[in-house]
């Protein structure tokens, strides 16, 4: 009855991670505990997730990473890989993205060229981002230390007695499959928008608001009247009163006081807001916010801004930064923007003070896509440094003469002796939230796997492919996975599918191994939706994309991906 109980349990789990409106730590974190309440796992197996071998090197991975992608290395070879025709350009960025990625976190290697690729103006963005995004991932499953999710699978291999995964395990699978893949993105890349690189709307998408304060000479004046009509590259598109929306508005519209007035246009402009006085943007007096550069950034997904609003975190305090306007996808946001829960991905273009650079907390909450403002990058002799310690830790690995997880903490003590990496910015920095999603999904999966549940979903799993044998279970396990992987994140996916993999290859007394690879690879096969992948949704406001951009980019490229996963994984680790 148990594990009854406990399957129903975690499909009420998979229905609020789909929903979206708790974040996975808070999800697998409330879960783990209930289970130890209940008594469906003990306060040992519990503790010993956190403590998993894995899961220690892939936060210190994450930690040595800080280092890794504040190097300048790609932003000077930008300019060599954007340059000549598109289809040639896209190629070199792929390609080097890739290769990247099957070393470097990811979601650092997008993080560094996005901002590069949002620049430059050879190319327009929108044709970049997504086969940026898509290059990070094929990378990434070509080795263990590619992607988190490889070594988060590996967590799970580890906690379950098995053998770890080895460095370079994936990739008799993984390049293939990325080599094939990267053709067909190739092709499909062509169906992505084209936006004008020299359209103004690219880099100025956003409304702009200014509220009527007291005592301001505008009040009891109409529109026409305070001369707001004819505004540079500015137009008053509707004002907000006491919680409702004056649509479209009329010349003869008296202003009143606490007024907001949102404008489109050229947001630039806003200096022609000079000649009003008593009115702010966002807190800032407009004779003050000339006074500062406009900024566009990225909400990172391990900003602490995501579904909150600026008013709940005081935005200005918080930053010294007033925004000016939202962006999400290809739709710009308006009304009242201090009251609109932020998502990861979501552009914002800032006003920023002069010591906003200074805020420890840019790093973690942004990717900064334009404007002076960049983080400082690190000197080439750190640069060298930095890169060759993480080449030596690799290879040392690979060969089996130091293990993977001594290799980095040496490599990590070294970057903090040389004052590359500080203390401070490792506790800013640190990924708490990755350690309670993986440390709380591996008391998760001991539930399932000590209640029976699991067992019940491999025996379900054995009637229903009884017909087609073992390979017809592992093209279930990985179809499982994928769809998991498109509907809730990645690293969640990995988790709740993990335990159904390992039970159905016991249930068919097949090799544990090519179940494992259809779990770890069909957790990275998120293609067709945003929402299952960070960096998605790192490209997702910057390349102004529609849900169908995704759609029609990665259909091809996820059939490609499964079609070259399910052949080539039993010929290379047969059942």
């Amino acid at each position: 009855m148990t594990a009854w109980w406990v399957l129903l349990s975690v499909g009420a789990l998979l229905a609020l991670l789909i929903h979206g409106r708790f974040s996975p730590a808070v999800l697998f974190s409330s879960w783990s505990v209930g289970y130890l309440l209940c008594g469906i796992v003990d306060e040992k197996a519990m503790l010993s997730s956190y403590s998993n071998p894995a899961l220690i090197t892939l936060l210190v991975l994450m930690l040595v990473s800080l280092a890794l992608e504040r190097s300048p290395l790609l932003d000077r070879f930008s300019d060599v890989l954007l340059k000549g025709k598109e289809t040639l350009a896209s190629l070199r960025l792929m390609g080097v993205t890739a290769t990247l990625s099957a070393f470097l976190n990811n979601t650092a290697v997008v993080g560094s060229l996005l901002g590069v690729i949002s620049r430059q103006r050879y190319i327009p963005a929108s044709r970049l981002l997504i086969p940026l995004s898509y290059a990070s991932i094929l990378g990434g499953i070509t080795t263990l230390v590619g992607t988190s999710t490889n070594l988060v699978v590996n967590s799970f291999v580890v906690d379950a007695g098995l053998p770890p995964l080895g460095m370079f395990q994936f990739a008799l699978v993984g390049v293939p499959v990325a080599l094939l893949c990267l053709f067909g993105l190739l092709l499909s890349a062509r169906l992505l928008p084209k936006n004008n690189v020299q359209d103004k709307e690219v880099s100025q998408a956003y409304f702009l608001e200014a509220q009527v304060m007291v005592g301001s000479p505008l009040i009891g004046k109409s529109i026409e009247d305070n001369n707001m009509r004819s505004l540079d590259g500015l137009f008053l598109l509707e004002i907000v009163r006491q919680g409702r929306l004056i649509t479209p508005v009329s010349p003869d519209e008296v202003l009143q006081q606490d007024d907001v007035l949102v404008f489109t246009g050229e947001v630039e402009k806003v200096q022609a807001l000079q000649r009003f006085a008593g009115v702010q943007v966002f807190g800032a007096q407009a004779d003050n916010l000339l006074a500062s550069n406009l900024v566009e950034v990225v909400i990172s997904n391990e900003s602490e801004l995501a579904k909150r609003t600026l008013q709940e975190v005081d935005f200005r305090t918080m930053f010294n930064a007033g925004v000016v306007g939202i962006r999400r996808g290809e739709r710009r946001l308006t009304g009242q923007l201090g009251q609109i829960p932020l998502k990861v991905g979501d552009s914002l273009l800032l006003a920023v003070g002069a010591d906003f650079t200074q805020h420890r907390n840019i790093d973690r909450n942004f990717h900064v896509l334009n404007g002076t403002l960049l983080r400082p990058k690190l000197s080439n002799r750190q640069s060298l440094l930095a890169f060759s310690g993480f080449g030596a830790v690799i290879g040392l690995a690979a060969f089996g003469l130091v293990p993977l997880l001594n290799g980095l903490l040496m490599l990590l003590a070294a970057l903090l002796l040389t004052r590359i990496l500080t203390v401070s910015e490792l506790r800013r920095r640190f990924p708490f939230e990755l350690m309670l999603i993986i440390g709380s999904a591996l008391t998760v999966a001991k539930a399932l796997e000590g209640s029976g549940a699991a067992q019940l979903v491999a025996d379900f799993m054995r009637q229903l492919f009884d017909g087609y044998g073992v390979f017809g279970a592992f093209v279930g396990v990985y179809l499982i996975t994928l769809i998991l992987t498109e509907t809730v994140t990645n690293n969640a996916a990995a988790a709740l599918a993990f335990p159904i993999g390992l039970s159905t290859a016991q249930a068919f007394g097949a090799e544990p191994l090519p179940f494992i690879m259809a779990v770890a690879f069909g957790a990275s096969a998120c293609f067709m939706v945003p929402f299952g992948y960070q960096t998605h949704l790192m490209v997702y406001s910057p390349g102004r994309y529609r849900m169908v951009d995704y759609l029609k980019t990665g259909l091809p490229v996820s059939l490609l991906y499964s079609a070259g996963v399910i052949l080539l994984v039993p010929v290379v680790f047969p059942f």
